[in-house]
C-alpha cells in the first residue's frame, strides 16, 4: 500500500481553521488544536442562532402587531381570528410593517377583522 501525505491538504484545512478562528483571544486565534475547538464551538452557536432568529422575529411581529390592534381597541388573537374569517391571508412580518409604516391600512385591515367576526357572532 503507497504511503499517503496530507501536507497540502493538512495545511489548507488548518488555515482555514485558523482564519476563521482568527480576532479570537490569546491561543485560540494561533495554535491548531485550540483554534478548532473554539471554531466548532462558535459554530455550533450559529447554527442554533439562526433558528432562533426566526422565533425572535416572529415574537417581534406579533408584538407590534399587537400594540397596534390594541390602539384600535382589539385583541391581537381577535384580529388575527378576523383576518382569518374575513379570507385575508397576510403573513405577520407584512402586518408588521403595515402596523409601523401605514396606520391608515392598517387600521382598514382592523375594521375588515371586526365586520368578519360581527358577521360570525
Amino acid at each position: 500500500m503507497p504511503r499517503v501525505k496530507r501536507g497540502t491538504k493538512r495545511r489548507a484545512s488548518r488555515a482555514k481553521t485558523l482564519k476563521r478562528a482568527s480576532g479570537y483571544f490569546l491561543t485560540k486565534s494561533k495554535l491548531h488544536r485550540a483554534a478548532q475547538e473554539a471554531v466548532e464551538r462558535a459554530l455550533k452557536f450559529a447554527y442554533t442562532g439562526r433558528r432562533n432568529k426566526k422565533r425572535e422575529f416572529r415574537s417581534l411581529w406579533i408584538v407590534r402587531i399587537g400594540a397596534a390592534c390594541r390602539a384600535a381597541d382589539l385583541s391581537y388573537s381577535r384580529f388575527m381570528n378576523g383576518l382569518k374569517k374575513a379570507g385575508i391571508e397576510l403573513d405577520r412580518k407584512l402586518l408588521a410593517e403595515l402596523a409601523a409604516a401605514d396606520d391608515a391600512a392598517f387600521r382598514q385591515l382592523v375594521d375588515k377583522a371586526k365586520t368578519a367576526l360581527k358577521k360570525v357572532a
